[in-house]
């Protein structure tokens, strides 16, 4: 029986995230303020106070969601995860509470991914859909057969694929989907093609600010978005973590491994509870918590 730690990524966000925490704990005050410093703006008033419209800003939802994880995380008592994963920007918060990164540097990377993101995001018009109710090998295989860049970019949950790509790839694949009997084909309401090969800019950009950054060895393995595998060696993870923003999610196939290697007990750190519903889809007897 292992307990795994599991974090969400962008979208969890709410306004009066981490309020509850800043007011109640000491410690987290001080990371708050921390924060704050290294952003060089108050972002805890923008989390405590702002509008959803002022969270929904990519500069701003991934240190908010970032923050909100990693410092409750902080505030667990006798916190020894055995395995951690995180979806997309989670996998920052998870290596931060696998002790990989410090919380310094993983809001330096989190902040200079989300401001190379929306970069990538307004070079070239792109978007994202969720296609439910289909075998992931016919999501693929529509998305293959497009003339455009369209790809699989999240495996949420066995009939929950969302695919990335531009604006008229995600339209013709979510066409040709509705007619080989997707339930739905829902754009979202993002603003770019994240985790296809739209965000290279990106990724090209976050490289440089990985390889500069000190990556430690974890206290334990992080099941990765790239290979849905355990990870211990902190050059892996590195390499894996440069990789991630042109690679799909592998989230279903994280969730497997690590029912396979031993996790019964899942804990979602962070705003929602997006992961823990996933969880649930994926493996049935699985148990579920929020921190």
């Amino acid at each position: 029986m292992k307990t795994a730690y599991v974090f969400p990524g962008q979208g969890a966000q709410f306004s009066g995230m981490g309020k509850e925490l800043y007011e109640s704990n000491p410690n987290a005050k001080m990371l708050f303020e921390k924060a704050n410093e290294i952003l060089g703006f108050d972002i805890a008033k923008i989390m405590f106070e702002g509008s959803d419209e002022e969270l929904k800003q990519t500069k701003v939802t991934q240190p908010a969601v970032f923050l909100h994880s990693t410092i409750l995380a902080s505030t667990i008592e006798n916190f020894q995860p055995d395995m951690v994963a995180g979806h997309s920007l989670g996998e920052l918060s998870a290596l931060v509470a696998n002790k990989t990164l410090s919380f310094e540097d993983g809001l330096r990377l989190v902040y200079k991914r989300a401001l190379a993101m929306q970069q990538a995001c307004e070079v070239e018009p792109s978007t994202m859909a969720a296609i439910l109710g289909l075998d992931d090998n016919i999501v693929e295989e529509v998305c293959a057969s497009i003339d455009e860049v369209v790809v699989a970019a999240n495996y949420n949950c066995p009939g929950q694929l969302v695919i990335s790509g531009s604006i008229e790839g995600v339209n013709k694949a979510c066409e040709a989907l509705k007619e080989k009997g997707a339930k739905r084909a829902l754009v979202l309401p993002v603003g770019g093609a994240f985790h296809s090969p739209l965000m290279e800019p990106a990724r090209k950009e976050l490289q440089d600010a990985i390889e500069a950054t000190e990556f430690k060895s974890p206290i334990c393995p992080v099941y990765q978005n790239v290979t849905a595998n355990a990870v211990s060696s902190s050059d892996e993870i590195k390499a894996n973590l440069i990789k991630q923003l042109t690679a799909p999610v592998r989230w279903t196939q994280s969730v497997e491994q690590m029912v396979a290697d031993g996790g019964t007990h899942f804990v979602e750190v962070g705003p929602g509870k997006v992961l823990s519903g996933l969880v649930k889809k994926i493996h049935r007897e699985a148990e579920v918590s929020q921190a």
